[in-house]
């Protein structure tokens, strides 16, 4: 990669204090048709502000090489990889050549990346199991009112996200190609996939057979995929409503399926709840909030 081809590379021409550069070029014209618009050259600019309220896209060209500069907070970064979202920028990223890197800044949040230490796999588990319960009860809904079609759809998105959490506990960080990380390690889901996709039963038959499954999964593995939130709810005295819970920034990645993840774990005894509160009068209308 020649930086003299980029002009963005005098980093105190930036206005969101960027902390570095990475390129990533797309080999022979496989970049056509490309999830990131056409280009041969992807640069992304990394910047020191964890959110960029105003994203900054430029199309550029040098001599005959059209590319596009993305400039990205590097806590967005961090934040993708836990939603599993930007999957094309993630590898972009983790690939592509440092073009410069102010005091190593661009390489350490690499490492931490690639890494997936605890605390990412914590939240990527939380979100993956959020994921699958929504998919699961939506599955489990389907095939209630028999339209086999739709929870024949519902069921194998459940067991993507379950395929994902398989593998945070091996220790690997989940991509787009969920199903080729998994073919070489025997697991579980594996073979429920199998099931699903490759049998000689009806259809009706191999549904019920791996919502089976992945009802067990859920009475089994709820707790250990939910101890972020659990661990959470049991960190003050004071109980707490849903909608504290869904403005935490700890929260932020599974806020839409959060109000149901708290409900599940009531009813699975792993979350308490309590409507009660001093002084209030009978009849009144009460907020019920949970503590762990």
């Amino acid at each position: 990669m020649e930086p003299t081809f980029f002009s963005f590379t005098d980093k105190e021409k930036s206005s969101h204090r960027a902390i570095g550069a990475v390129g990533y070029r797309h080999a022979g014209n496989s970049f056509n048709g490309s999830l990131l618009h056409d280009f041969e050259l992807l640069v992304l600019v990394i910047c020191e502000d964890a959110n960029i309220t105003d994203p900054r896209v430029e199309h550029c060209m040098s001599g005959y090489i059209q590319y596009q500069i993305r400039y990205i907070g590097k806590e967005d970064l961090k934040q993708w990889v836990i939603a599993g979202e930007n999957r094309e920028i993630i590898k972009c990223f983790l690939y592509g050549e440092v073009i410069w890197d102010v005091g190593g800044e661009v390489a350490k949040l690499r490492n931490e990346l690639i890494s997936f230490g605890d605390s990412m796999k914590e939240r990527r588990k939380l979100k993956e199991f959020a994921k699958f319960l929504r998919t699961y009860v939506e599955a489990k809904q389907y095939a209630r009112e028999e339209d086999y079609m739709d929870a024949y759809y519902s069921v194998l998105q459940t067991l993507k996200h379950y395929a994902r959490i398989e593998l945070i506990d091996q220790g690997i960080a989940p991509e787009a190609s969920a199903w080729e990380q998994l073919r070489s390690l025997n697991t579980v889901v594996y073979k429920l996939f199998d099931e699903l996709t490759d049998s000689k039963e009806t259809l009706e038959q191999r549904i019920e057979l791996v919502l089976l499954a992945c009802e067990f999964f859920v009475m089994s593995r709820m707790e250990d995929c939910c101890s972020m939130l659990l661990r959470i709810l049991g960190s003050r005295k004071e109980a707490w409503s849903v909608q504290e819970l869904i403005a935490l920034p700890e929260m932020a990645h599974i806020k839409e399926e959060l109000p149901m993840v708290i409900r599940k774990l009531v009813y699975r005894s792993l979350v308490k709840q309590t409507s009660s509160l001093p002084g209030e009068r009978r009849g009144e209308t009460r907020e019920i909030r949970y503590w762990a």
